[in-house]
């Protein structure tokens, strides 16, 4: 009976330690893991700071001699906002309610987020003279945080996972090569910390990082969020049966050994195709990022979305109208990398007179980045591989973007755009093409200016001849008496080399608005 009584009564004890236990961790107050040690503070913003908490609990932090309080809601959510320090640091950061959170070793600086698909995540350790790159990463000042992979299908996720690390030859190797190349850049150029967040994934198409409220309110992207909805049923369906299968297998397994008897196959997990569902990424890999204060985004994207290249012109003014509504603080620069020339050239196309889905992803891109307030186009061209989507130059790209940057946002007086398109007049059997951008210069890197092809009204495209007059470029060809209509390195992999003299690429164009090969596509 007294064993009996004692056992009871250690029960009771330890029943008693795991309720207070459960209720210290249950009144922990949790920072999202974007708020962290070693994060970089975006400046002249608000700093913004939020979390969980028990509901009703006060919670004050303190910063660089300021403080701010918050109450959280029913929900246990809290959020305040304190006026940033001054640029530099390091410091501390306080977190106080019925638990106490210490940050340290905090810069404020510039704040970039860094999105796409894989040639985004294309990691310093996979890019171009890697050993080299990866020895000389020595920037204490720079600051990187990875958003490790996750999917929400059905609701937009608070927190993510990741740390806020510096940068150095131990960090760097298996982060974003165009970010890291581009914050490089910014860091070099402003003498100013640098944060850079890489939320990225590869094979993803745009839809995925796109709220499905906004694709569900454009006509033109309703077809992505129904194919969506559809997408979610079917994989919830065939998980259904597969978790039936596998019931049903354990059970016969079991029977097998106990009878002696081969056992069964198991069944087949269903097929996830998850990062390719709408608005998957954007609930798992960018609302746990909102409301931190940016300066901006850079994005390379769009291999994905080639198939339906017109589709992309709605889609990408929609996407970045999407992140600049969550995030609250205005049209922020959002800087596009156009895409690169790939696939192997053949000689008979490489003037442009191919129909191309991948020009026309570009044009998209490119209409986009001068329709769109705030936004930068950074052009990849001529530094593409023909045979590999993943080309290992990202330092190039890193610093086109940075240029873009320096000069949209930074108001830095350096040439940030090759020439682009501005015009054209009809010279008789001529077109004269007109350019911004132009710097000091047109010029043709080689003997002879390539990539331009030229029709007439039966919309036959050929080869042209084109020649540098001053800031212009002037296209004929034997073959068009009357010609309506230029186009400049419209292929996947344009045999084109049209720069200023600043070293930058013209931005591939075409006068003709012709329905193309993605037209119909949705």
């Amino acid at each position: 009976m007294m064993r009996s009584i004692l056992c009871s009564r250690r029960a009771v004890a330890l029943a008693a330690v795991a309720w207070c236990c459960a209720a210290t961790i249950q009144a922990e107050i949790k920072l999202p893991a974007v708020i962290g040690s070693n994060m970089v503070l975006q400046q002249g913003k608000p700093v913004n700071v939020w979390g969980q908490a028990d509901p009703g609990e006060k919670v004050m932090v303190a910063l660089a001699g300021q403080s701010a309080e918050a109450t959280a809601g029913a929900n246990g959510r809290w959020r305040l906002a304190i006026e940033p320090p001054a640029l530099g640091g390091p410091y501390e950061m306080t977190i106080t309610g019925k638990n106490r959170i210490e940050l340290n070793n905090i810069l404020v600086g510039e704040v970039w987020v860094c999105s796409g698909q894989s040639n985004m995540e294309w990691t310093v350790a996979r890019s171009k003279n890697p050993q080299a790159e990866i020895a000389a990463a020595k920037f204490p000042k720079i600051r990187l945080f990875t958003v490790t992979k996750a999917l929400s299908n059905d609701e937009a996720k608070s927190d993510c996972v990741g740390q806020w690390v510096e940068c150095s030859p131990e960090t760097v190797p298996n982060f974003s090569a165009v970010g890291y190349f581009f914050g490089r850049e910014l860091h070099q150029r402003l003498n100013q910390p640098i944060g850079l967040i890489n939320t990225s994934w590869g094979g993803t198409p745009a839809e995925a990082w796109t709220t499905r409220a906004t694709l569900a309110a454009n006509e033109l992207l309703k077809p992505i969020d129904e194919r969506g909805t559809q997408g979610v049923q079917n994989l919830a369906e065939a998980e259904k049966k597969f978790a039936e299968e596998m019931a049903k297998y354990r059970e016969a397994d079991k029977q097998a050994v106990a009878d002696k008897q081969p056992r069964p196959r198991a069944p087949r997990p269903p097929l996830a195709k998850g990062p390719s569902f709408p608005s998957t990424l954007y609930n798992a890999m960018v609302n746990p990022l909102v409301p931190l204060g940016i300066r901006g985004v850079i994005w390379y994207q769009g291999e994905a979305n080639a198939g339906r290249a017109f589709q992309y012109r709605t889609l990408l003014p929609a996407l970045i109208g999407d992140w600049r509504k969550a995030f609250g603080q205005g049209d922020f620069p959002f800087l596009v990398v156009q895409l690169a020339n790939y696939s192997p050239s053949r000689p008979e196309l490489s003037n442009s007179t191919q129909q191309s889905a991948w020009a026309e992803l570009r044009e998209a891109q490119t209409m986009t980045a001068a329709n769109v307030p705030n936004c930068g186009l950074a052009v990849s061209i001529d530094i593409g591989d023909a045979l590999d989507i993943h080309p290992t130059n990202k330092q190039d790209v890193g610093r086109r973007l940075a240029l873009a940057a320096l000069a949209k946002t930074y108001q830095q007086q350096v040439e940030y755009s090759g020439p682009w398109y501005a015009g054209n007049d009809r010279e008789g059997s001529t077109i004269r093409i007109r350019y911004q951008h132009a710097g000091d210069g047109l010029v043709a890197k080689g003997e002879k200016l390539l990539g331009f092809a030229i029709a007439g009204a039966d919309k036959k495209f050929v080869p042209a001849e084109a020649r540098i007059d001053g800031e212009t470029v002037v296209v004929s060809s034997d073959q068009v008496a009357e010609p309506v209509a230029v186009r400049y390195a419209w292929a996947d992999n344009p045999n084109c080399n049209l720069y200023n003299k600043a070293g930058l690429p013209a931005v591939p164009f075409r006068t003709d608005d012709w329905a193309g090969v993605t037209f119909a596509a949705r």
